[in-house]
């Protein structure tokens, strides 16, 4: 009989997740979670993942590389929570760092009102197993996969950091079998009271799902509306959209707010489909005004057509050459005008930017603005790591009508006040 059937009644349920953070017991949430099922052999049975909404600021996004407009159309917590005891009940919890992970699921759990086990009392850690299984090789999880000629895929995606943690686990069960504490862990996982959760019916989203399940924001707006009414609505959605379109970005709360007030303003699909192409050909005249389309004009007239749904007759058009009429004043108001940061305008920053909150305050400082610290409703604008951020000061951004832009628009806005200079432009638009 091999090593491996009679191992056959232990399972392992193998860990990995992305967090906001560091500190299970402060502020920081698990934001992805992904579960692999591993039997007694090595054997992968089963793999699970999801995105979890933290209802809070993502964190380092430059390093989990979730976006807040994925997390958004994700379960929280206690949705999966159910679920999740399911996948590890009775089982050996496994995970790379197994005492980040338990105590981040502890947290969670603990912030829904449960008493859950010290999980780390019988998890198994492949890092601390290593210096037995693999000495010398490193405590990281792809030096330890480097050893055994794993490759991890998506570095810091849950589920490519489970199965490669899953392989290693299988590797070490392969290497020996017969260690007593595999099923003395075993005997302690089953033993293990975990609270009676029932498995709440949502669906888990996985990375990249929410972007392939979403429709171009106009797909949203219904058709059989009334014949759209006049220019008092005309005017209230194109200066929304102008408003939305400060940064050059749409992000999907910016999106749902236009699908709104077209609702609310009864302004039909086919309707919103002409003020865009309005607002593009206004731009485009604004471009060319000195007869000359830049580098960067050209890239925004680009961006602004993929997220308006401009046909692409129209881009090629309006690439091509200047049109025969200069841009009029309302033009120019519409397009250049209609939001402009003044000195003395108060600006809240939130969220992990590529420049030190520091050395924004400073440069907000140096050019007449004043950094403030909370979004109340004298404060002109919110500058966000991600436009679609779900941090408190973003929510309340979006209750007052405060527009919110990304750190390439706050630097855009600073270029286009008279006076300013930007001492460290970042990539232009």
């Amino acid at each position: 009989m091999s090593g491996g059937d009679r191992m056959n009644d232990v399972g392992f349920a193998v860990v990995d997740l992305e967090t906001t953070g560091f500190n299970a017991r402060g502020h920081d949430r698990i934001v992805e979670v992904a579960v692999v099922h591993v039997d007694g052999g090595g054997r992968i049975t089963g793999t699970w993942e999801t995105l979890v909404n933290p209802r809070r600021d993502l964190g380092p996004v430059s390093v989990h590389r979730v976006r807040a407009a994925e997390v958004r159309r994700a379960p929280t917590f206690d949705q999966i929570a159910g679920q999740l005891v399911s996948l590890l009940r009775g089982r050996v919890i496994a995970a790379h760092n197994a005492g980040f992970e338990c105590r981040f699921l502890r947290a969670e759990f603990e912030r829904l009102g449960l008493a859950v086990p010290a999980l780390d009392r019988f998890a198994l850690c492949t890092m601390q197993l290593a210096s037995e299984f693999l000495p010398g090789a490193g405590r990281s999880l792809a030096d330890c996969c480097a050893a055994i000629d794993v490759e991890i895929g998506e570095a810091h995606r849950a589920s490519a950091d489970a199965i490669a943690t899953a392989k290693l686990l299988a590797a070490y069960l392969q290497q020996d079998p017969h260690a007593p504490f595999w099923r003395e862990r075993a005997q302690a996982a089953r033993s293990v009271a975990w609270p009676p959760l029932r498995e709440a019916n949502v669906e888990w989203v996985r990375r990249g799902e929410a972007d392939r399940a979403a429709p171009h924001f106009l797909q949203r707006i219904a058709e059989g509306l009334p014949p759209f009414a006049g220019p008092a609505e005309q005017n209230e959605y194109l200066a929304l959209l102008d408003r939305c379109l400060l940064d050059r970005h749409l992000s999907e709360h910016e999106k749902d707010a236009l699908v709104d007030l077209a609702e609310e303003l009864r302004i039909p699909r086919s309707a919103c489909e002409a003020l865009h192409l309005q607002y593009f050909e206004a731009l485009a005249r604004v471009a060319w005004a000195d007869h000359h389309l830049t580098a960067d004009e050209k890239h925004e007239l680009e961006s602004v057509a993929v997220l308006l749904a401009i046909p692409p007759n129209v881009l090629a058009a309006a690439l091509a050459g200047p049109p025969p009429d200069l841009p009029s004043r309302q033009e120019r108001k519409l397009t250049t005008d209609a939001f402009r940061l003044e000195p003395g305008d108060k600006v809240v920053l939130t969220g992990e930017m590529r420049r030190p909150r520091e050395e924004w305050h400073r440069e907000l400082e140096r050019l007449g603005f004043v950094p403030w610290g909370a979004v109340t409703r004298q404060v002109k604008l919110l500058a966000a790591a991600d436009p679609d951020s779900l941090s408190g000061k973003a929510r309340k951004a979006r209750d007052y009508g405060i527009p919110i832009v990304d750190e390439r628009g706050l630097e855009t806005l600073i270029r286009a006040t008279p006076g300013s200079f930007v001492t460290a432009p970042g990539p232009t638009l």
